[in-house]
């Protein structure tokens, strides 16, 4: 194998593959990157056994081949060369070794056999359908925060994704949730994806397929099976296992028949909690809302730090009521707030309280009250 490539575009699909590689690994070949150069382009493929990134660039091949190269350090190489440079890898059979060169920089990197490296991206895939990037980037940003981190209920360390009916007909769900909020959010069903089986993305995946549509404008093909999903947008496929496990029914948690409702003001409400949080303690983050006619009253205090208070005009016209909640997990939701107001559904202090985007009503995120 011996071809010529544009450092910068190396270098950009080097950081796509190498985030995929965890730093540390049992199995000597999941550290690699698989190199294989075909007539005008250099394909990497690079896998951690559940999750598998190919992309294909541009590159002047002299001599076709493949191998396999430790993904980090190729990728710190890369980095560190000059920018504008060209790069030229030569690989023989016969040394076993891969040669790097750039400018007066030589390197030579030990490899492994292209035989051993798994195929993870084979398989059927019945399903499949196709999104903008736009869609899929709101679907996954407005809801990743909410995935759990718990790993014992694995079945919410994901995204839950699948066919629903709202209020304005078919629409394709995204769910997350960990207990203390859930994030529910959706577009217009896409044609093909009527029949999908409901499916859990896991959080690695979900974190890799943001990084990448935040780089394409173009449309994303989505396929899949009941184990296995597959993302193909533009020279980029991204093939992952799912999360094999049931996601709770999450309508039994969204509360249909809280009646004390709080519009207010995004910027300024989530400003003022940002503030008042400050003196709340690291563990609890707890901050107090009471509410008026009128007003909110927004109050945070601890033995350490002491006590904070802010008054805020808002639009709230039932009884009083005095809620708290997690300053973080508050914040979290009004960040995906698109519009100028968001409203809160309360029933009272221990109930969930339910937080709509009154600019988008495909959009619902659900929070747990706390003792404060």
């Amino acid at each position: 194998m011996k071809l010529t490539i544009e450092r910068a575009q190396l270098l950009k699909s080097l950081a796509h593959v190498q985030s995929v590689v965890e730093r540390r690994n049992t199995i000597p070949i999941l550290s690699n990157v698989k190199l294989e150069a075909r007539p005008g382009s250099l394909s990497l493929n690079a896998t951690d056994m559940d999750l598998d990134f190919v992309e294909s660039v541009l590159a002047d091949v002299a001599r076709p081949g493949a191998t396999t190269a430790p993904a980090h350090t190729l990728f710190e190489i890369v980095k560190k060369l000059p920018d504008g440079s060209q790069v030229e890898i030569d690989h023989s059979a016969e040394d076993g070794l891969l040669t790097l060169r750039s400018g007066r920089s030589k390197f030579s990197l030990a490899c492994l056999p292209v035989e051993d490296f798994p195929v993870l991206s084979g398989g059927d895939l019945p399903h499949g359908f196709t999104l903008s990037a736009a869609e899929l980037k709101t679907l996954i940003d407005r809801t990743r925060f909410a995935i759990s981190t718990e790993e014992t209920r694995y079945y919410l360390n994901g995204i839950y994704l699948h066919a629903a009916t709202g209020a304005a007909g078919d629409v394709l769900r995204a769910v997350a949730t960990d207990g203390h909020r859930l994030a529910r959010v959706e577009v217009t069903l896409p044609e093909g994806a009527a029949g999908m089986p409901g499916i859990i993305v896991p959080r690695k995946t979900v974190n890799e397929i943001y990084k990448l549509i935040g780089e394409t404008d173009s449309d994303v093909t989505v396929s899949l099976s009941e184990t296995k999903l597959r993302f193909a947008f533009g020279d980029a496929v991204l093939t992952s296992k799912l999360i094999d496990g049931t996601f709770p029914d999450y309508e039994r948690v969204i509360p249909a028949d809280n009646d004390k409702y709080l519009d207010a003001d995004v910027k300024v409400f989530a400003s003022a909690v940002d503030r008042v949080s400050a003196i709340s303690t690291e563990k609890s983050r707890a901050i107090k809302l009471s509410l008026e006619k009128g007003t909110v009253r927004l109050s945070a205090s601890s033995p350490e730090n002491g006590s904070a208070e802010e008054e805020l005009e808002a639009q709230y016209d039932s009884t009083p009521l005095e809620i708290g909640f997690n300053s973080r997990y508050l914040l979290d939701i009004l960040g995906q707030v698109e519009g100028e107001t968001a409203r809160f559904a309360m029933a009272d202090a221990a109930s969930p309280t339910v937080v709509r985007d009154q600019a988008d009503s495909g959009a619902i995120y659900v929070l747990m009250p706390m003792r404060v």
